[in-house]
């Protein structure tokens, strides 16, 4: 016991005299700039052989005080620093880099795109007919995982006290029959939902059996929904009508005389609900890799350095007269495999770092909107998120 407090007085002694000698005392070391080792420490993640370590971003603001660096948050500096530049776009996914926040900023826009933007799925279905194999729970629930092509921003939530209507629900009929000559069985796709502009046209149980009793009534039946509009009258859906966004998906598969025939009605509502409403097939993130030589890499090693990595972070230069030597050719490829490192000894060569406040982030869309709409989207809900607390704060 005696030894380890003697241990842990001498090391406290050692933190206090270093405390002491100001930082810009230290050969190449400006006033108010931190040593690189320290900047390291505070700016990136270690990743070691065995687990990455420094992984905790330093938020005190008097953490470097002594050094004469001011470590506090300012919203002219984040406004300076803080950038969004996009790498790859196309229909379907969006890859940008975003530069100067935090992790806690980061995982804040991947929930709300994964949990709070609203979409468009297919929450009730009226089965009329199903002589598949396929339960009717089943072939429901497989029907509201299907992606629907509609901007969800055009339609209204639907509280359980409203009334279905164009404005809130989208309807969607499917009748597929396999006939009985038939020997081979044929796939239900989802190009067989087709859109219903004028509502339901199923008629309700009730005013079937009142119409039936009443003779001589010319008035039309009362269907699940009554739309007061058609494609027509649509026209922001006159050049893009309302469909799955995949038409190949397999619903179901039917046998010699099996049918389904039913209506599908979709409502707007998030993922937090339900993972149905989610717009996004996958939101996610990872730091930018760094990748850094600590020493020149020649000849065989560097053969045999470029050979370990998987994915081809390093290559080879030719820097004449016969040499050649190892490069860091493409470290934003680099999956933190730490094959270059794993073997004994080659630690002290090469170093592998993430950098703490960039991030490269990916977005790929289910299909309901295109991905560079849905993250501002979620820029949005973020905002009105801030608004509220500020408003509750004041």
């Amino acid at each position: 016991m005696s030894t380890s407090t003697e241990s842990e007085s001498e090391s406290e002694t050692e933190l206090m005299n270093l405390e002491k000698v100001p930082v810009w005392d230290l050969p190449d070391v400006p006033q108010g700039q931190l040593p690189s080792h320290i900047e390291n420490l505070r700016t990136r993640v270690l990743c070691t052989y065995i687990a990455p370590t420094n992984t905790d971003k330093i938020k005190y603001s008097g953490a470097f005080a002594s050094m004469g660096v001011d470590n506090s948050l300012r919203s002219e500096q984040f406004r300076n620093n803080f950038r969004v530049e996009v790498m790859k776009l196309s229909e379907d996914d969006i890859e940008f880099d975003m530069i100067g926040i935090d992790a806690a900023v980061a995982n804040a826009f991947r929930r709300i795109l994964i949990a709070e933007l609203p979409t468009m799925a297919i929450e009730k279905v009226l089965i009329a007919n199903n002589t598949s194999i396929i339960q009717d729970e089943v072939l429901a629930h497989r029907l509201g995982l299907i992606p629907l092509k509609v901007d969800p921003r055009l339609f209204e939530y639907m509280s359980e006290n409203d009334v279905p209507n164009e404005k809130n629900t989208i309807v969607f009929s499917l009748h597929v029959r396999c006939e009985k000559a038939k020997k081979e069985r044929i796939s239900v796709k989802s190009s067989e939902l087709k859109w219903l502009p004028n509502g339901s046209e199923f008629v309700l149980s009730t005013e079937n059996s009142a119409s039936s009793s009443a003779s001589g009534s010319a008035s039309k039946p009362k269907t699940y929904t009554s739309f007061s509009c058609s494609q027509d009258s649509l026209p922001e859906f006159s050049n893009n009508p309302i469909a799955p966004k995949y038409p190949d998906i397999t619903i179901a598969r039917l046998g010699a005389g099996q049918e389904i025939e039913l209506e599908a009605h979709a409502v707007k509502g998030i993922g937090k609900t339900h993972a149905k409403w989610s717009p996004v097939a996958t939101a996610w993130y990872r730091m930018l890799p760094e990748v850094v030589l600590l020493r020149e890499i020649e000849g065989d090693e560097a053969e045999q350095l470029v050979e370990k990595c998987p994915v081809k972070v390093f290559d080879i230069e030719d820097i004449g007269k016969g040499k050649k030597r190892a490069t860091v050719a493409r470290p934003r490829a680099c999956t933190l495999c730490r094959e270059c490192i794993r073997e004994e000894g080659w630690e002290k060569n090469v170093a592998l770092q993430r950098v703490k406040d960039h991030f490269i982030f990916t977005i790929e869309s289910a299909g309901a909107l295109p991905p560079e709409v849905l993250f501002t989207e979620a820029v949005k809900i973020l905002e009105d998120k801030c608004e509220r607390v500020i408003t509750e704060l004041s």
